[in-house]
């Protein structure tokens, strides 16, 4: 399925791929692709990403919820899953759960590791 890039400047960069129509009748237009690598998979460039946010970022943030106080990391929600791995041999071991701010370690196993519903955070 082919999309255009939602980049609300994309039709007015002068670039080759942008150019359409017959000689005489040339115009640049927005690009269109079937997949694109910023904003989400719907800008076609960094350019294109930057233009869509300062044209509507402030509205996406006021729409989708301003924070109005700090988050907090808290002992009882910083815990992240770890493991190591051997670039020799391409193999995994020694998977846990560290406290990123008490530094404490529970060993868990692989199935537990790959499961994205098991965690240890409680807040």
């Amino acid at each position: 399925m082919m999309k255009y890039c939602q980049g609300p400047d994309c039709h007015t960069y002068e670039t080759q791929d942008r150019i359409r129509g017959t000689k005489g009748a040339k115009t640049y237009q927005t690009r269109r692709r079937s997949s694109f690598y910023y904003l989400g998979n719907s800008a076609c460039s960094m350019q294109c990403e930057r233009d869509w946010f300062n044209k509507f970022g402030e509205r996406a943030v006021n729409h989708f919820g301003r924070i109005t106080e700090p988050k907090k990391l808290a002992p009882e929600n910083a815990w992240q899953k770890d493991h190591d791995y051997d670039w020799r041999t391409g193999t995994d071991s020694n998977w846990r759960f560290v406290n990123r701010l008490t530094k404490e370690v529970r060993p868990i196993t692989a199935e537990q590791y790959n499961d994205n519903s098991f965690t240890l955070n409680q807040g």
